[in-house]
């Protein structure tokens, strides 16, 4: 297994790094510009700014560890042009099941679940504690935030954010670039780039493209 380096070293980017560790990692850097070089974030070290990993394309395995979702896709569609893979990281107390699909750069975080027959885009956030159900169809750089839960059959755009604690009914169309408020309750298909709160979740004004 390579040294693995994390672009974005903030929250988001430690516990990426504690999941890692969790699935088989022991060498992890960060590569982030609001680190001096050689600070430490947590007990990981910061090597660099991100534009360093053009240098460790080749001795490590790169992952994008940025939470904002707009932002995660730029950097992935520089990855995608250069042909670099990123790894999938996957909690060791997270369960996957065989028969679902999970793409390269997406993170399943302590507690997830995805489920049979589920399709996960590439650069996904699922985090700490949500949930996946069967067919489901998850759009590139989407983010499902901690206790967020999507029923059977739903699919999200991409870039989309389901906050906290948020539910989704079964065959629901999510819209790309939307934002799910935290806990709310979505009974009703979204269209793209809208923000939606409260049970039932109802449309409050546009979102702002990329929240992550």
């Amino acid at each position: 297994m390579k040294p693995l380096a994390l672009l974005g070293a903030g929250g988001h980017g430690r516990v990426v790094a504690d999941t890692a560790e969790m699935a088989g990692w022991r060498d992890i850097v960060f590569l982030d510009d609001c680190f001096d070089e050689r600070a430490n974030n947590g007990v990981w070290p910061v090597i660099g700014p991100l534009g360093k990993w053009h240098e460790l394309m080749r001795s490590h395995d790169l992952f994008i560890s940025v939470g904002h979702n707009q932002t995660r896709q730029n950097i992935l569609s520089e990855f995608n042009r250069l042909n670099i893979r990123q790894p999938t990281i996957v909690h060791s107390s997270a369960s996957i099941s065989r028969h679902c699909s999970l793409d390269a750069g997406t993170v399943v975080m302590a507690g997830g679940i995805v489920q049979a027959f589920a399709n996960i885009g590439s650069s996904v956030i699922v985090n700490t504690g949500a949930t996946v159900d069967h067919d489901c169809q998850i759009a590139e750089a989407v983010h499902i935030s901690p206790g967020a839960h999507l029923a059977g059959t739903v699919s999200v755009g991409e870039r989309s954010w389901i906050g906290i604690g948020a539910s989704v009914r079964q065959n629901t169309s999510i819209g790309a670039d939307v934002i799910v408020g935290a806990g709310a309750t979505v009974v009703d298909d979204i269209p793209d780039e809208t923000m939606v709160t409260g049970t039932p979740a109802r449309a409050t004004l546009r979102s702002e493209t990329g929240r992550g």
